[in-house]
């Protein structure tokens, strides 16, 4: 039988400029993240084929985060922009317990954005290219 768990739980850390392989809580400030995996084919179809044929070929994932807006999570992703060292994150989507299944790996924050509505809290989202494997375990 299946274990649920809710979002509310989730926790996300991320490595900070000069500490980019020291990962720090940011969940206090997301209200989503988002890990998309995919695999991207090798087309090996020829001439003579009646459908394409294919063959495995490189792993993809980014990260996109989005969350309240505040100024320490603006300094934290808006100092990780342009960064050329890779830096590490650790997702566990029902949160941080012992045991929980956890995801992590490192990559480049491609974008930051803030978004200030008329009529709402200012919020931010963010992407991060994951660059080489993600590591799936469980918190020790």
């Amino acid at each position: 039988m299946p274990t649920f768990g809710h979002g509310k739980n989730t926790h996300f850390a991320l490595g900070t400029q000069g500490a980019e392989t020291t990962p720090t809580d940011i969940s206090d400030s997301l209200d989503e993240v988002s890990f998309p995996e995919s695999v991207e084919p090798g087309d090996t179809t020829v001439f003579g084929d009646g459908a394409h044929t294919y063959v495995v070929g490189l792993r993809d994932s980014t990260v996109s985060l989005s969350g309240k807006w505040n100024p320490t999570i603006e300094a934290h992703l808006g100092a990780l922009m342009g960064n050329e060292t890779l830096v590490d994150f650790v997702y566990g989507p029902v949160g941080n317990a012992t045991g929980d299944r956890r995801k992590t790996g490192s990559g480049l924050v491609t974008s930051f954005e803030v978004s200030s509505p008329v009529a709402d809290v200012v919020t931010f989202s963010a992407e991060i290219q994951v660059s080489g494997p993600v590591t799936v375990d469980t918190f020790p």
